[in-house]
C-alpha cells in the first residue's frame, strides 16, 4: 500500500512540470487505470506516457494506441483471428476461415513460458487499455474513428491471449519461392530456375525423392494468400498465382562503435523496410514507470517496442533470411480422403469445427484440416493429394516480436544474448549498443534442422523428410566488437566465412547493394556524427548501377538517343536523386527492358510469365560471369541483349515522358501514393484528406533509402517505414522519423506531418528525459483513476 501512495505522489509530482508555453492541456478519467497518470503528446505527435507503475504503463500504452489508431489496431486483430465478417460481411468469410488455419493452437503456458515473466501479465495490462478505451469510444466518451462509420462496425474487445494466437501477422519464409520454383522448374527446367533466382552461397536446387515439381498445383498458396494478405474494400477473392517477384521485406541497421564516433559514444541506427501504408506500419512510443524505462518503435497492436532503447541500451532489427516454412504433399487413402500416407501407415487428419459469424447472414460452419506437419491448404480427392504447410508459426514462442520483451529491461551483453536465445519470429539480424562502449549483431528466429535436404522446393509428407527440431541459438553467427568498429546489416547474406553450411539456414537472401553503399561510407569516415548516420539512412546512391555501366562499356549504340544515354550513364555519380535523367534511363533498363531481354533468348516460352521482368542481381550476374547458358558466343550474345534492351528502355521513355530526354527525371516516374484502404468509401473531401502524396522521391530498391517498386508504374511501393537514430548514452541527442506520421486520423495534423521529413531527411528530435519531452509536448493529457 505505502508503495503505490509513493508512486501516485510521484506521479503527481511530474504532472506539475511545467510544459512549453504552446501546450494545451486535457483531464480525463479512466476505467481500469490504477494511478494517475498523464500522456504528453509532443510536436511530432510521439506520445510519451508517465506511469505509476509498469502496470498502468502497458495499459495507458494500449489506451494510447487506440486513442491514435483505433481502426488500425481494431482491423489488425479481426483479420488475425478470423473475424473479419462479423463486422463486414458474407465476402470476408474466405479470409476468415484461412485466417484461422495459422493460429497459434498449442499449450498456452508453453506458449507464455518462452517469454520473460511477468509478459502475460503486462500483455494482459495492454489488452485491458484498449478495452477501456472501446468502452469510451461505445459510451461517446471519446470519438468513434470514422472508418467505422464508412464501414458500419463496431470496435472489439481484446484478451492478451488474442495477441499471441495471431500469427499470420509475423513474416516467415519460403513457402511462395518454394511453389515458384517447382512451377518454374517444371516449365523451364534448371536453367529458368538460374535466371529466375539466385541463390546465395551458390548452390543448384535439388528436387526431392518423390517430388514432380509438375505436381504442384499455381494456386496452392490460395489460403495462405489470403491469410497473410491485408484487408481490402471490397473482400480480396481466394485466388493465387505465382508471381517472378517475391521480395524480402528488408531494413537497415548498423551499430558503430565509440572508437569510430565523433562524440566517442555509440550509435545505433535503424530503419526497418515494409510496405507503405496508411496509417504507418510502425507506432513510435515512450513508456516511463518505476522500473520501466523503453522508447522506440512497435507495432500499434504489440505492447512494447522492437527497436530503440531503454536508458540502458539500445537495439534494433533486420530481416535474416532464415527457412521457416515447408510445404508438404501427401498421398490420400483411396475412399478415406481425411488420412495420409506416413511411414508405411495411414495417419488422419485431426479437423477442428469452426463457426464463423458473419454480418447480415447465417453463421457459417467450416471445419479445418491439419496433418502433424501443419494446417492443410489444398486438397485434391480426385488426385489423392493434399498439400499443408509446417511454419515455425505452430511452435511456442513465435509471436511476431512478443520475444522483445526480453529487451525491455537488457542493460548487458549476456542480457542481449538471453533475447537472442528466445526469438521466434520474425528471423532476425539482431543490433546492440550500450553506453559501455560494447556493439554488436546476432542473428536470431527459430532455424529448422534439415537434415536430407535443402527447404528449395516442396517435400512428400510421408515421413522421409522432417525437422530435426531447431538449431541451438548460440548455433545462429553473432559478432562482439568487431575489430573494424562498426556492423551493418541489409538483409545481405552475412553469414561468416567458416560457419558450417549443414544444415542450411537458407539460401534466399537480396541482393547486396544497400549494404555495399553503406559499407563505404562508414568505412570511409573514421569519426562518424548522428548528423552522418541520418544522411547514410537517406542515401540515394546505387551501389549496384556500376555493374551496368561497365557491362554498357562494350557496346556500340545504335541511335543518337542510345549515344547520349549511355554518355549520360558514364558521367553520372550514380545518386538516384528524383531530379536525375539518368537515375530514369538506368532504372528504366534495368528492371524493365534487360531482364525481359535475356529471358527471352535463354528460357523456355512456357516458363517466362513466372519469371516476370527478372531479378536485376540475377541478370547482371549472369552476364557478367559469361554464363555457360549463353552459348559459345557469350559476348555477342551479351552486346545483342544490351543494345536491344536499351533501345526499347529508350523508347519506352520516349512514349511515357516525351522525346526531350531532358525532361526525363526520375521523379516524374518514381512517386509515391498511399490510398487508405477505405478511401473509395469515403466522399472526395474525406478521401483526399485520407490519401498521401501523390510526391515524387529519389531512390530506389536498391540505395540505402529504399523506395521499392515493383512493375512498370515505377510507383513507390515499399521502403523505410520508420527510421531511428540513437546516441547511445545521450539519449537526447537521437532523432526519429515516422511516414507519414504517428495518428491514424485523417483529421489529425499528425497523420502525415511527417512526410515531408521522411522524403527529405528533416529528422525529429527523440526526446527521452523528462526536461527535453516538457519542452518539445504540444499537448498533455492528464488521467486520473475512474472510481
Amino acid at each position: 500500500m505505502i508503495r503505490h501512495v509513493i508512486a501516485a505522489l510521484a506521479a503527481l509530482a511530474l504532472a506539475e512540470q511545467p510544459a512549453s508555453a504552446q501546450t494545451t492541456s486535457d483531464g480525463w478519467t479512466v476505467a481500469g487505470l490504477d494511478q494517475p497518470a498523464e500522456i504528453v503528446v509532443d510536436r511530432s505527435g510521439l506520445a510519451h506516457i508517465y506511469a505509476a507503475n509498469a502496470r498502468d504503463a502497458f495499459f495507458l500504452q494500449g489506451y494510447n494506441a487506440a486513442r491514435d489508431r483505433l481502426w488500425q489496431i481494431d482491423l489488425w486483430r479481426k483479420r488475425g483471428l478470423g473475424q473479419l465478417a462479423e463486422s463486414f460481411g458474407a465476402a470476408y468469410v474466405k479470409q476468415d476461415r484461412a485466417a484461422r488455419l495459422f493460429l497459434y493452437r498449442g499449450d498456452m503456458a508453453a506458449e507464455w513460458g518462452r517469454y520473460p515473466p511477468g509478459t502475460k501479465e503486462s500483455y494482459e495490462a495492454f489488452a485491458a487499455g484498449i478495452n477501456a478505451y472501446v468502452d469510451a469510444v461505445r459510451a461517446s466518451d471519446r470519438p468513434l474513428p470514422v472508418e467505422f462509420g464508412l464501414t458500419q462496425s463496431v470496435p472489439a474487445h481484446w484478451t492478451a491471449d488474442d495477441i499471441v494466437r495471431i500469427r499470420s501477422n509475423a513474416l516467415v519464409s519460403n513457402v511462395k519461392q518454394e511453389v515458384l520454383r517447382a512451377q518454374t522448374l517444371c516449365k523451364g527446367g534448371a536453367g529458368a530456375e538460374r535466371v529466375r533466382r539466385r541463390l546465395t552461397p551458390d548452390h543448384q536446387p535439388v528436387v526431392p525423392a518423390g517430388i514432380d515439381p509438375c505436381s504442384i498445383p499455381a494456386a496452392v498458396l490460395a489460403d495462405y494468400d489470403l491469410a497473410t494478405k491485408e484487408v481490402s474494400f471490397p473482400a480480396p477473392a481466394a485466388e493465387a498465382r505465382p508471381e517472378g517477384t517475391d521480395p524480402v521485406d528488408g531494413s537497415n541497421a548498423w551499430v558503430i562503435a565509440p572508437s569510430r564516433t565523433a562524440t566517442g559514444r555509440p550509435i545505433l541506427a535503424n530503419d526497418p523496410h515494409r510496405a507503405f501504408a496508411v496509417p504507418s506500419l510502425r507506432y513510435v512510443v515512450h513508456l516511463d514507470a518505476p522500473g520501466l524505462s523503453l522508447i522506440g518503435a512497435g507495432e500499434p497492436a504489440l505492447p512494447g517496442v522492437a527497436l530503440g532503447h531503454n536508458g540502458e541500451a539500445a537495439f534494433g532489427l533486420t530481416i535474416f533470411s532464415t527457412d521457416q516454412e515447408d510445404l508438404y504433399v501427401y498421398e490420400l487413402k483411396p475412399g478415406d480422403p481425411d488420412s495420409y500416407r506416413y511411414r508405411g501407415g495411414w495417419e488422419r487428419m485431426r479437423t477442428v469445427s469452426e463457426t464463423i459469424a458473419v454480418k447480415g447472414g447465417a453463421p457459417v460452419t467450416t471445419t479445418l484440416r491439419f496433418t502433424r506437419h501443419g494446417p492443410v491448404l489444398s486438397q485434391d480427392d480426385g488426385a489423392h493429394r493434399a498439400y499443408a504447410l509446417r511454419t515455425v508459426w505452430s511452435s511456442p514462442g513465435a509471436a511476431g516480436y512478443a520475444a522483445a520483451m526480453w529487451l525491455a529491461h537488457a542493460k548487458t551483453w549476456a542480457d542481449f544474448q538471453r533475447a537472442r536465445a528466445h526469438w521466434g519470429t520474425p528471423p532476425l539480424n539482431l543490433m546492440w549498443a550500450d553506453p559501455s562502449g560494447t556493439v554488436g549483431w546476432s542473428a536470431a528466429g527459430l532455424t529448422p534442422v534439415r537434415r536430407n535436404w535443402d527447404g528449395l522446393l516442396p517435400v512428400p509428407g510421408d515421413g522421409r523428410y522432417e525437422w530435426d527440431g531447431f538449431l541451438p541459438p548460440d548455433r545462429l553467427p553473432s559478432s562482439k566488437n568487431p575489430t573494424n568498429g562498426w556492423f551493418a546489416t541489409a538483409n545481405e547474406y552475412n553469414i561468416p566465412a567458416g560457419y558450417p553450411s549443414s544444415p542450411p539456414i537458407g539460401y534466399e537472401w537480396p541482393d547486396r547493394s544497400r549494404f555495399d553503399r553503406i559499407e563505404e561510407v562508414l568505412r570511409g569516415n573514421p569519426k562518424i556524427s548522428v548528423d552522418d548516420v541520418a544522411r547514410l539512412q537517406m542515401d540515394k546512391h546505387s551501389a549496384m548501377a556500376p555493374r551496368l555501366i561497365a557491362l554498357a562499356a562494350a557496346i556500340e549504340p545504335r541511335t543518337p538517343a542510345a549515344r547520349r544515354a549511355l554518355d549520360l550513364l558514364r558521367s553520372w555519380d550514380t545518386e538516384e536523386n528524383s531530379e536525375s535523367v539518368a537515375a530514369t534511363i538506368y532504372e528504366t533498363w534495368l528492371t524493365r527492358h534487360l531482364g525481359p531481354a535475356l529471358i527471352g533468348r535463354v528460357v523456355a516460352p512456357a516458363a517466362r510469365k513466372l519469371l516476370d521482368a527478372g531479378s536485376p542481381d540475377t541478370t547482371l550476374a549472369i552476364l557478367e560471369r559469361r554464363d555457360a547458358m549463353l552459348g559459345d558466343a557469350p559476348d555477342a550474345l551479351i552486346a545483342k541483349v544490351l543494345t536491344e534492351s536499351l533501345d526499347a528502355a529508350l523508347a519506352d521513355l520516349g512514349a511515357r515522358l516525351g522525346p526531350d530526354m531532358d525532361k526525363w527525371q526520375w521523379g516524374r516516374l518514381h512517386k509515391l501514393t498511399i490510398d487508405h484502404a477505405l478511401a473509395a468509401r469515403a466522399g472526395p473531401d474525406l478521401a483526399a484528406k485520407m490519401r498521401i502524396g501523390p510526391v515524387s522521391v529519389g531512390g530506389s530498391g536498391t540505395t540505402p533509402a529504399m523506395t521499392l517498386y515493383r512493375d512498370a508504374s515505377f510507383a513507390a511501393i515499399h521502403g523505410p517505414t520508420v527510421r531511428l537514430v540513437i546516441d547511445v548514452g545521450d539519449w537526447d541527442r537521437s532523432l526519429f522519423l515516422n511516414m507519414p506520421g504517428q495518428s491514424g486520423d485523417p483529421a489529425d495534423p499528425h497523420y502525415r506531418d511527417l512526410l515531408a521529413g521522411w522524403k527529405d531527411g528533416a529528422y525529429r528530435p527523440l526526446a527521452f528525459s523528462r526536461d527535453a519531452v516538457m519542452k518539445a509536448a504540444e499537448r498533455v493529457i492528464r488521467l486520473t483513476p475512474r472510481k
